[in-house]
């Protein structure tokens, strides 16, 4: 199995060569022991509604093969059609589409690094436009400041990108094309992965792959109860934040380009705790307009009123990526809260309800 495939299980040719394989989802889930894709597509789930992203955890991006990889990703599609989670299929489609964004985005600017075996996994921008149908629809500008994008498949990708500069009105439209930056191309491509991920889910699942499931959906199921935060936060006090998040937002306001763990947590932890735009920048170190759009399109991701809001991960995950200060083994911090709670947001609701100012 191709190694791109792996990495960009989406891919039409991905598909394709799972179908050739001749590889039943029936004998994958139904075997005597569990099946590693199985394994992997459940990491591939929780990871998803938890953390935003399909990324293998910490420790976890040596460990599968690409065989278990690429099949890991039929197996989440039926798991995310079985679990009962608020907007699951929304964050599943959108946490696909976000590490599709990451690894396609550092695959253009890093083709190979000079390495054969990196070359393999790679892909180009060309070939992504040409699988979204897309070749034809796109241009370079002449002053290659830009790209022109025919107004149909524009319109088609960015109908659901939220902000008023998507918008046809405040676009230079000519000959039919609207023109865009190569930055903003790039999520109109990250729409049409999320797009296509999310094409016909939930799926409906046969009896007999739902029964070998069982398990894996009861696993996920206790995952995400583990979690289920208040939402209902109505103050938000930077001084009751716990450890993990005061030291993010000390770090991006002294200028830190986070990690894409580590904004993610942030971004959603803000939003669950009701940050408005401008706080919402603030507390990021935000300065330009390009990253304020970005940290905007990443919090419109992780909350909405549709109830496909994100949790900010959970302590255990935090300290997995070594964004915990209390865990942190060189130069732990010491909090008597930290001790007795599993999650940053019921730190904070607790903080809130002992607070004698806020």
């Amino acid at each position: 199995m191709d190694p791109l495939h792996a990495r960009y299980p989406f891919l039409a040719a991905a598909r394709e060569s799972v179908r050739e394989a001749d590889i039943g989802l029936v004998g994958v889930v139904t075997g005597d022991e569990r099946h590693p894709a199985v394994e992997r597509g459940v990491e591939r789930v929780r990871r998803a509604l938890v953390d935003g992203t399909v990324r293998p955890g910490p420790d976890g991006e040596r460990r599968w093969s690409t065989r278990a990889e690429l099949l890991s990703y039929p197996v989440a599609r039926v798991l995310v059609s079985l679990v009962d989670a608020p907007g699951a299929v929304e964050k599943y489609a959108s946490s696909e589409a976000d590490t599709a964004y990451e690894r396609f985005t550092d695959d253009f600017e890093n083709p190979d690094d000079g390495l054969k075996s990196t070359a393999d996994t790679a892909i180009s921008l060309d070939a992504l436009l040409a699988e979204f149908d897309l070749a034809g629809a796109v241009r370079e500008t002449p002053s290659g400041d830009g790209y022109r994008v025919a107004v149909g498949r524009y319109l088609a990708l960015s109908s659901n990108l939220d902000g008023e500069s998507w918008t046809l009105a405040t676009r230079q439209l000519a000959d039919g094309a609207v023109k865009v930056s190569e930055r903003e191309l790039h999520e109109l491509l990250r729409e049409a992965v999320r797009q296509r991920v999310a094409a016909g889910l939930p799926t409906d699942v046969p009896d007999e792959i739902r029964a070998g499931l069982t398990d894996e959906v009861a696993e996920l199921q206790d995952t995400f109860s583990e979690i289920d935060i208040s939402r209902d936060i109505p103050v938000l006090a930077p001084d009751c934040f716990p450890p993990c998040v005061a030291s993010l937002v000390e770090r991006a306001q002294g200028g830190e380009d986070l990690s894409d763990p580590a904004e993610f947590a942030l971004v959603s932890f803000l939003t669950s705790a009701n940050a408005d735009t401008d706080e919402l920048l603030a507390l990021c170190g935000v300065d330009g307009d390009t990253r304020a759009k970005a940290v905007r399109y990443r919090a419109s991701r992780v909350g909405d009123e549709s109830g496909a809001q994100y949790a900010p991960p959970s302590c255990e995950t935090m300290a997995a990526y070594g964004e915990c200060p209390v865990a942190d083994d060189e130069d732990p911090t010491t909090d008597a809260r930290c001790d007795s709670i599993s999650h940053p947001l019921a730190y904070y609701e607790d903080a809130l309800d002992t607070a004698e100012n806020v």
